[in-house]
């Protein structure tokens, strides 16, 4: 059984039902008005036009003014063309910056040869278990 509304129920519903409004508090005269309330707001989200419009019409002004939508609002650019370009030099710029050369392997897996670790990041599977069976790290440096 499921409480909604201080009722049990047999069934499962979802939490917004449960939140719903209990309409057998109501008057009348309350009902009418909630139902008129409902309908007024029925016809105001019936009268707006869809998203995709607008969205649209608020790109298609930005970029006639020169700007993007990422530009003004920040976040996604969404239908913008210029966003994607922008964002390409942003990842070239902080490449330009540090350079980061392959490193080699500094460990290798005795099991599985074909299996190396560099040393950064996260301790490999491999090595973790053997670590934690009593094998020491150095057991599996590469010899150069």
């Amino acid at each position: 059984m499921h409480r909604c509304q201080g009722r049990d129920i047999p069934f499962q519903i979802p939490e917004f039902v449960c939140m719903a409004i209990d309409l057998t508090a109501f008057s009348p005269k309350q009902l009418d008005a909630l139902i008129s309330e409902a309908k007024r707001r029925k016809t105001a989200l019936r009268k707006r036009k869809p998203i995709a419009a607008i969205r649209k019409r608020i790109v298609d002004f930005a970029t006639a003014e020169g700007y993007t939508v990422q530009e003004l609002f920040g976040g996604r650019a969404g239908a913008s063309a210029k966003a994607p370009a922008a964002k390409k030099t942003t990842k070239k710029a902080a490449k330009t910056g540090r350079k980061l050369g392959k490193v080699p392997p500094k460990y290798r897996n005795p099991a599985v040869p074909t299996e190396t670790w560099t040393g950064r990041g996260k301790q490999p599977r491999w090595m973790a278990a053997l670590v934690k069976k009593g094998r020491k790290p150095e057991d599996f440096l590469i010899k150069k």
